[in-house]
């Protein structure tokens, strides 16, 4: 008796919750569940009328909606329910007036995006329903527009509000000046959250908060084309501080989940940085990455951890990229937890090149990597892992623990300082399963392959200062397991391994002295 008259009480208690809150039904404002007219008005309306009252839930019953963009005030929550699907329209006349904008890391004013939001607080847009981008448009004028051609009324209009902005060290992407609007872009806001919703077809980025704190997407799936949809990224938080990212399930034409703070000049004015932000139990399929940092990470990117996540089919697993101009500093990554399948290039790439440039005295344009954990990751992919700092700046500071790849071609690293791996096994089809040069103190623990290529030496070092090799154990077949080549190569200490000297060769130009045994 107890027990029924406790879960009446709580019945009660919800219901007057239910009863208390204020729901505002699109469809009482004049919006039409068939489609048939465009609801933008109705749901302003309905947005104005919460407002007014202090908040409330904006209410999608099931049903088809058609409208422009949504602009959302404070203490606004969409809810968009089970059997609900919300179309934007394709017309690009509905975007306008441009507002203010971020896009790749520059702060513009354009085409408005499709949900936005503007310093305000505690949003929602949540829900079991459908948002549809309708994003083939956008991709076809943007692919198949050439630079000869007259320009558009919406290029005359960006050109009009964009007279003095900062721009990137290479300004091409601006003066284009059609840039397509993110589908979810709140800027300059507090509590954040996307929730449980579908996510179709986005004409850019799809998740895109800029300059927010307190941000929560959750449970939501997105499906972006993988082929001619450019630049769909998944979730891109960029510039923003406490971010949490959790059983997400994405597929998309770009990035899977992106983090960013700027670019070039612009990022390092607004000198906004990415950090606190955490990514975990999410699934990822087709993309150019799973988690990716940059390259538009100028304002520095820190404090971020990555965990227990499935990329299968991405073209990469976890990349960090930047390139000379960029400036900036990544560090204090971690990444745990991870199981990669059919990546089509490289597991881990943490790659200071991503766009050439001429090397340059270091200074504030001088982008930095440092203090990057990864541990406990399977793999099966093309290339294991990329590293590839600039000879002005090495790559610092990194470690790699508990891995295992299957992959073609081993692992690569260059100009690094400070690295670290421990029980790592490359089995690879083709050359050393690991291979440095022009890198520093480098510490190799119990580093074996499974699958010895014939006539390739297992580690090869060139050019290597200070390196440790120590617990390695080669399998049955291994004909040469350490080569050591390099007129600078100095310090290179092997202990405490069961490796016979047949296994070691040492290029004519590296004087035996530097090697220790």
């Amino acid at each position: 008796m107890k027990y029924i008259i406790k879960t009446m009480l709580a019945m009660l208690t919800f219901s007057n919750i239910l009863v208390a809150q204020q729901f505002y039904d699109v469809t009482k404002y004049g919006a039409k569940k068939d489609s048939s007219t465009k609801a933008t008005l109705a749901i302003k309306k309905a947005i104005d009328a919460a407002s007014k009252a202090g908040g409330g839930t904006v209410y999608f019953p099931a049903g088809k909606y058609l409208t422009g963009p949504v602009h959302l005030k404070s203490n606004i929550t969409i809810f968009i329910d089970a059997g609900a699907e919300l179309h934007f329209s394709d017309d690009f006349d509905d975007y306008l007036p441009m507002v203010e904008s971020r896009y790749e890391g520059v702060d513009v004013k354009s085409f408005s995006p499709l949900f936005y939001a503007y310093n305000v607080e505690n949003i929602a847009i949540m829900g079991r329903g459908i948002i549809e981008g309708h994003g083939s448009k956008w991709w076809d004028f943007v692919e198949g527009y050439k630079n000869d051609q007259p320009r558009s009324k919406w290029q005359l209009i960006f050109d009009k509000e964009n007279k003095d902005i900062l721009l990137p060290d290479n300004p091409k992407q601006m003066k284009r000046g059609f840039l397509r609007p993110p589908f979810i872009q709140p800027m300059y806001c507090k509590n954040v959250l996307i929730q449980g919703i579908t996510i179709r077809n986005s004409p850019f980025w799809t998740i895109n908060p800029q300059f927010c704190e307190n941000v929560t997407v959750h449970a939501v799936t997105i499906q972006n084309p993988q082929r001619n949809a450019p630049n769909t990224d998944g979730i891109n938080p960029e510039s923003c501080s406490n971010v949490h990212i959790s059983d997400c399930h994405i597929s998309v034409g770009d990035d899977c989940i992106t983090i960013k703070s700027g670019k070039d000049l612009p990022g390092r004015t607004k000198a906004i940085p990415a950090e606190n932000y955490t990514i975990t139990n999410c699934t990822m399929l087709a993309g150019h990455g799973g988690v990716v940092i940059g390259s538009e990470m100028s304002a520095g990117v820190k404090k971020i951890v990555i965990s227990n996540c499935v990329f299968d089919g991405t073209d990469r697993g976890i990349r960090i990229k930047t390139t000379r101009g960029r400036g900036g500093v990544v560090e204090d990554i971690r990444v745990n937890n991870i199981v990669m399948k059919n990546i089509r290039d490289q597991a881990i790439v943490l790659d200071m090149e991503y766009a050439k440039a001429p090397p340059e005295p270091v200074s504030d344009r001088t982008p930095q990597f440092k203090n990057i954990r990864l541990s406990n990751i399977t793999a099966q992919t093309n290339e294991a892992m990329y590293i590839n700092g600039l000879e002005e700046m090495p790559v610092q500071e990194i470690s790699l623990t508990d891995a295992v790849f299957d992959a073609k071609r081993g692992i690569t690293i260059k100009n690094a300082k400070d690295i670290e791996l421990h029980n790592v096994r490359i089995n690879t089809e083709m050359g050393s399963s690991l291979k440095i040069e022009n890198s520093e103190r480098l510490y190799l623990d119990n580093i074996n392959t499974a699958t010895p290529v014939p006539t390739a030496s297992v580690i090869r070092l060139n050019n290597a200062k200070e390196v440790l090799v120590q617990n390695c154990w080669p399998f049955a077949g291994t004909d040469n397991f350490l080569e050591i080549n390099g007129e600078t190569t100095r310090s290179v200490i092997i202990k405490n391994n069961i490796l016979n000297d047949e296994l070691i060769l040492v290029g004519k130009e590296v004087d035996t002295k530097v090697i220790k045994k």
